[in-house]
């Protein structure tokens, strides 16, 4: 190919050779390492003028020097007078990039709390600055960070060679039925499943803090409800039963109002600020705003009272907006969990489906859920980015009920792991980023790569 120069990065020099020697080149020549104090140092040894530069930098276990070192070529072959920069990240270490790239921190794509930064755009505004004309990812954990770029951005598939592989070494797939372990991971699943016309399933784990008892003062005010009222609703008269926390004897019902109930107003609300229109004014009185007041002024004990409610509580909000995805936090001891299958596996090889496994808890959790709950025959979990942090291979390789682990090669996987796990499959989608960088230089359509026909 000419008028091509293609740069790898530190991350994944391997797939970058398979790639180039799919390509008929070799990788251009760069100097990459790092200054004494730490800062990443690039030089650029080739001339990258008028020239498509493509440059693959994948995930690694350190994705902050990846990403540094990715801003630095881009930014160095832009001074250099490249006619296009095109960055292919086959994986960046929050989430997964198959072939030529996914992006890094494109788990924090949304706040995860009220002050939380959505990192991903971030990272998306710098890769424009430094200067990318262009980005080719796989697999991308949320579609919607193609709309951080201000330029083209393709996000290529694995599925299709991932249903090859299905294909060609599972006996009696036809069979056999593709599981989602998340909710977030269905559209997936049900995209695998359309391809191979299987049916699919969801396991779904539901995790809810345990409801905490809510201390009541003793001004607490409860409502009786009055029921089998024969009168409707907005023609029988307003009733109000109150009961202390403790025992009290009940308010007769021939009480006349207090002229001035000031232990139902606010604590923080001084007397003077208050409207004498509500209350004191006997011609405006009403059993109307009688029950606004009191009611507010129950909430208003409740809130202040309630001091067991946790501090991040969905009232809170930052419930609300934590992660979703059961790969983000490991559910504490103060959560209820509820895991449900939902779908018919017994007796059937099932595919548990996700973008990438990288803790081993849910995967774990979903394999042992279709087989001892469901009586799945066999269990292949399948992912298009394998990041396998900590122990999570060997925890899985441990596992009676998982039979198969199959990844692509989009992030590295040292050797020696892929010695040590007797379970583990690599797909190698190397010709899918080569073909993709080939179309996108001749000016070709990249559109037939979305959907390949096997």
């Amino acid at each position: 190919m000419r008028g091509v120069q293609i740069f790898s990065g530190t991350s994944h020099p391997g797939l970058a050779d398979t790639i180039c020697e799919r390509l008929g080149t070799s990788p251009a020549k760069a100097d990459l390492g790092k200054f004494a104090n730490g800062e990443t140092s690039v030089n650029i040894g080739v001339s990258v003028r008028n020239q498509d530069v493509y440059i693959l930098q994948s995930g690694s276990d350190k994705i902050n020097d990846s990403v540094m070192e990715l801003l630095i070529m881009i930014s160095a072959c832009k001074g250099g007078s490249a006619k296009s920069i095109t960055a292919v990240m086959p994986y960046a270490l929050p989430l997964p990039v198959s072939s030529i790239t996914i992006l890094p921190y494109s788990r924090q794509s949304k706040k995860k709390s009220h002050r939380g930064a959505i990192t991903a755009r971030m990272l998306a505004n710098l890769l424009s600055i430094a200067g990318v004309d262009h980005v080719i990812t796989m697999d991308l954990h949320a579609s919607q960070m193609q709309g951080f770029f201000g330029k083209p951005v393709d996000n290529l598939f694995a599925e299709p060679f991932i249903a090859r592989w299905i294909r060609m070494n599972v006996s009696g797939w036809r069979d056999a039925v593709v599981v989602s372990k998340n909710a977030g991971g269905t559209k997936r699943v049900t995209s695998l499943a359309d391809t191979l016309k299987l049916n699919f399933g969801i396991v779904t784990t539901d995790r809810r803090r345990p409801k905490v008892p809510v201390t009541m003062s003793d001004s607490t005010v409860f409502f009786d409800a009055v029921e089998d009222d024969p009168l409707p609703r907005d023609q029988r008269p307003f009733e109000l039963h109150l009961r202390s926390a403790q025992a009290t004897p009940p308010i007769p019902e021939e009480a006349e109002p207090v002229e001035s109930p000031s232990n139902l107003l606010r604590p923080e609300t001084p007397p003077a600020a208050r409207r004498p229109s509500e209350l004191e004014a006997a011609h405006d009185y009403t059993d109307v705003r009688v029950r606004d007041v009191i009611t507010e002024a129950m909430v208003n004990s409740m809130i202040s009272n309630a001091s067991s409610v946790p501090p991040d509580h969905a009232l809170g909000g930052s419930f609300d907006a934590a992660e979703s995805d059961d790969e983000g936090s490991a559910p504490g001891a103060d959560h209820e969990r509820t895991i449900t299958l939902v779908g018919e596996v017994r007796d059937r090889p099932v595919f548990i489906v996700d973008d990438m496994i990288d803790k081993s808890g849910s995967w774990i959790a979903a394999a042992e859920t279709v087989v001892k709950r469901g009586g799945a025959s066999k269990v292949y979990c399948i992912a298009t980015h394998g990041l396998f942090t900590a122990e999570s291979i060997d925890q899985m390789d441990a596992c009676p009920s998982i039979d198969h682990i199959v990844v692509t090669n989009t992030f590295p996987i040292s050797p020696a792991m892929a010695r040590r796990s007797k379970k583990l499959i690599v797909i190698d989608v190397s010709t899918l980023i080569a073909e993709s960088i080939r179309r996108h230089h001749y000016g070709e359509s990249v559109s037939a790569l979305f959907h390949l026909n096997d």
